[in-house]
């Protein structure tokens, strides 16, 4: 179960880095505040490509922290 469990974190690792690569870059003052509202809450900002990355990138952060806390336990 630890082998299954790692060889699936290698890949959500690289996953998670392929995606937040994917993304575009902020630039200028607004980047270290998180942007201006009227870019990040756009209209449709969901169904765009840049908002599905977002997505997959908040749930590969999830699925990373569970499985480095299940990897870290030593329960297997």
């Amino acid at each position: 179960m630890r082998i299954f469990l790692t060889i699936l974190f290698v890949i959500v690792c690289i996953a998670l880095s392929v995606v937040v690569l994917l993304q575009e870059g902020k630039s200028g003052l607004g980047a270290l505040t998180g942007g201006s509202s009227e870019t990040y809450w756009g209209k449709n900002k969901g169904r765009s490509a840049e908002g599905i990355l977002a997505k997959v990138t908040k749930i590969l952060a999830v699925v990373f922290m569970l499985l480095a806390l299940l990897l870290n336990m030593n329960l297997f």
